[in-house]
C-alpha cells in the first residue's frame, strides 16, 4: 500500500538542522505512528512521504516555508524584568508559557538578559531552519473504523468556535 491521505503511516525518522545537528530522533524508540494528511507532521515531510510504500527509505531537505516557517520578527521582543516576577535568575535558555497580544497561550525563550530588560523569541525553535529528515517507512495501512472516528471527532472539535 501507498501512502495517501487517512492512512496511517509508522516511520522511523532522524531529523537534522542544517548544521547537520540531529534535532530530533525516533532511534531506539517505536516508530512514530499518525495520520497522512491530518497535519500531524510538517507539511513538507507529508508532501515528501506521499506515495511511498513500507520498507522505502529516504532523506528529505525541506525549506522553512514548508516546515516551521520563517522566523517572524515581531515575535522577539524585550521584556520587563517584571514580567518575570517570582523566578529568582531568569537566564538566556530558559524557556517559559506567555500570553500574546490576544491571550492565547505560547511558549517564549529566553535570548538574552541585559539591564535593558529580558530578550524572548517565540518563533517556533526550528523556525527560519532548513531541515533534513532520514526516513524509513515501517508500515502502511488503511485506518480502522476507530482511528478514523478519533480523526473525524478531533477535525470536528477544531472547527468549533472556541477552539
Amino acid at each position: 500500500m501507498k501512502i495517501q491521505d487517512k492512512s496511517i503511516v509508522a516511520m522511523h525518522y532522524k531529523l537534522m538542522n542544517d548544521d547537520g545537528d540531529v534535532v530530533d530522533t525516533s532511534e531506539g524508540q517505536e516508530p512514530y505512528i499518525f495520520m497522512q494528511g491530518t497535519n500531524a507532521v510538517i507539511p513538507g515531510l507529508e508532501r515528501g512521504i506521499a506515495g511511498k510504500s513500507a520498507g522505502d527509505k529516504l532523506h528529505l531537505v525541506i525549506q522553512p516555508e514548508d516546515a516551521y516557517g520563517p522566523v517572524i520578527k515581531e515575535l522577539i521582543r524585550t521584556a520587563k524584568p517584571e514580567a518575570f516576577n517570582g523566578v529568582e535568575d531568569v537566564k538566556a535558555g530558559m524557556s517559559f508559557t506567555a500570553r500574546g497580544p490576544e491571550g492565547q497561550v505560547q511558549q517564549v525563550l529566553v535570548e538574552e538578559v541585559t539591564e535593558e530588560g529580558i530578550k524572548v523569541n517565540a518563533n517556533h525553535p526550528l523556525a527560519g531552519k532548513v531541515l533534513s529528515f532520514d526516513v524509513n517507512i515501517v508500515e502502511v495501512r488503511q485506518p480502522s473504523p476507530e482511528e478514523l472516528d478519533e480523526f473525524t471527532q478531533s477535525i470536528d472539535e477544531m472547527d468549533q468556535p472556541g477552539s
